[in-house]
């Protein structure tokens, strides 16, 4: 009797490692746990069309979607289709968090830096083979309440011609970017300006645009620097999920770009039966990781 009951708990207890180990694949794979971002204090995203800052608006207008090719289809009057299941769904929203009834489209974020160059996540495009599956979707926002439908010209939607380099360092110094050469020039919009030495200040405000979960372009501002002690990237209370990745994380008051937003928090938690998001307090949590752009100053110039 003894043998069996010491056999039983050695089986229940594989058992519970089994379970163990298959939770923590479903919940890291690929590079998800690089993706994972999260709320801290209030919500602070909103829409294009709910911003009023001339600044942020310009800002935004320079940020690009990292779409599948397979995500876009041609109407046949000179518009590109962006399709895309509605977030609430795919997710499991409860009824009163926010952006369940907007489609979820973008892999990842980026942003224009050159008439030609684009800067992201290395996590984001690994290889040329990453990049030549991705769209680079400009204008990928809402315009109004209640839109269902997304679609952007033909001319703001560009592919991929090169990467120039991608670098992604799970130890050590941890740095991670892509800086990728654009199928052609983009003359509608102007490139961002960005840090190209020195560091940004302790508690400095930054406002973050990019693409949280895949949704169309949001603006969250109200973060600052919390940790600035590493070299290759600071850490700040950026509003920001999956989907931002290589979002351009921007000084609040200049306007310029201070990093490359790549790594945080986990994005949602469960609510009994729903899904809602992860938060945390301004404070609390690990912090948002963001590569310093100096880093990548030296290839861009």
């Amino acid at each position: 009797m003894a043998t069996e009951h010491f056999n039983q708990v050695i089986k229940g207890n594989v058992m519970k490692l089994k379970g163990f180990i298959l939770a923590a694949l479903f919940c890291v794979t690929g590079t998800q746990a690089a993706q994972q971002k999260v709320i801290y204090g209030d919500d602070n995203r909103r829409d294009v069309y709910e911003e009023s800052d001339t600044m942020l608006l310009e800002l935004a207008k320079s940020t690009a979607a990292l779409i599948s090719t397979r995500g876009l289809s041609d109407d046949g009057q000179g518009m590109m289709k962006i399709n895309g299941r509605k977030l609430g769904q795919a997710r499991n929203f409860c009824a009163d968090e926010p952006y369940g009834n907007q489609i979820a489209a973008a892999n990842c974020s980026g942003f224009l830096v050159a008439p030609n160059v684009l800067v992201t996540a290395g996590h984001c495009v690994r290889s040329l083979s990453d990049c030549k599956n991705y769209n680079f979707v400009f204008d990928f926002k809402t315009t109004h309440s209640g839109q269902t439908e997304y679609k952007v010209p033909k001319s703001s939607v560009y592919s991929c011609k090169k990467v120039v380099k991608t670098v992604l360092n799970n130890w050590g110094d941890k740095m991670d970017y892509a800086v990728i050469e654009l199928d052609r020039k983009v003359t509608d919009r102007a490139p961002l300006k960005y840090r190209t030495s020195g560091k940004v200040a302790n508690g400095e405000d930054l406002v973050v645009i990019g693409h949280p979960s895949g949704l169309p372009t949001k603006i969250a501002d109200g973060a600052y620097v919390r940790n600035n002690s590493q070299s290759a990237y600071f850490s700040a209370n950026l509003d920001t999920y999956g989907g931002n990745s290589g979002s351009a994380v921007f000084n609040s008051r200049t306007g310029v770009i201070e990093g490359i937003l790549v790594r945080g928090e986990t994005d949602y938690a469960r609510n009994g039966s729903c899904t809602v998001s992860y938060r945390c307090s301004n404070d609390g949590c690990r912090g948002e990781d963001v590569t310093r752009i100096t880093n990548v100053a030296e290839i861009l110039n």
